[in-house]
């Protein structure tokens, strides 16, 4: 059972454990030194700090939406088998590839060096979501902490179904496993259908992009479909970034 971390005297807001799944949840709207709470209280209790947010027009979806009685897991599966089976599902778009750079499956892009740590990105990335200004899609966003074994697997631990009309989440967590390890992603938030993390360590090329682009566009072909329009387009927007957004239609 998840322990309740208000329970433990640590500086949060008042919240509670919700029991399927299970996850603390705040009662209010996340605050600027919210994020950094959440950190401490990582260390105190072993669950890993998200950001929560209905979306924009949406009624409350955290009760509704979660459904982790249908997910697998995500030692089932392998991110480079994951990212070339999605790749054969979106590569009919060759307006997608950019002068047919990516028609045939390129492999994984290389791992890279960490600019900085993990959780100071993190931390950053936090406070562009708690800025209605930067990040409007993403309103009034709440303070959850899941048990989660590493924070690639929060949306898995958290049987979310946003990316539901493309891929199963298990299968999606492996590929954000993977990420972790390459380039120090977190699961910074998560809303109905949207998916943000933090980087620690963005590519800094424009072919280095491009190869991470190409994962991008097979985990969520929405970014470039209905977002960017081209994979070089997108792949420019890379470059630098410590924040990766994904949304699925």
């Amino acid at each position: 059972m998840v322990m309740n971390p208000n329970a433990l005297g640590l500086d949060l807001q008042p919240g509670a454990v919700r029991v399927r799944p299970s996850f603390w949840y705040a009662n209010e709207p996340a605050q600027p030194q919210t994020w950094a709470q959440l950190q401490r209280a990582r260390q105190a209790t072993g669950m890993h700090p998200v950001l929560l947010s209905d979306g924009p027009g949406r009624t409350p979806a955290w009760d509704r939406d979660l459904s982790p009685e249908v997910s697998s897991d995500p030692d089932d599966h392998d991110a480079e088998t994951v990212l070339a089976e999605l790749w054969e599902f979106v590569r009919s778009d060759e307006d997608a590839y950019g002068e047919g750079r990516y028609g045939d499956r390129p492999g994984l892009a290389p791992a890279r060096p960490f600019e900085t740590d993990p959780d100071t990105a993190a931390a950053r990335v936090a406070a562009t979501l708690l800025d209605p200004a930067l990040s409007p899609h993403f309103p009034a966003p709440r303070a959850g902490l899941v048990p989660a074994a590493r924070s690639a697997d929060i949306p898995y631990a958290l049987g979310w179904t946003g990316p539901s009309n493309h891929a199963e989440t298990d299968a999606l967590c492996a590929v954000l496993r993977s990420w972790e390890d390459r380039f120090g992603i977190r699961v910074v938030g998560l809303s109905f259908d949207c998916l943000e993390l933090s980087v620690a360590a963005p590519p800094r090329t424009l072919p280095d992009a491009l190869a991470v682009a190409a994962e991008h566009h097979a985990f969520c072909p929405d970014n470039v479909w209905q977002g960017s329009g081209t994979l070089d387009a997108y792949a420019k927007e890379l470059v630098g970034g410590d924040r990766w957004s994904f949304w699925w239609d």
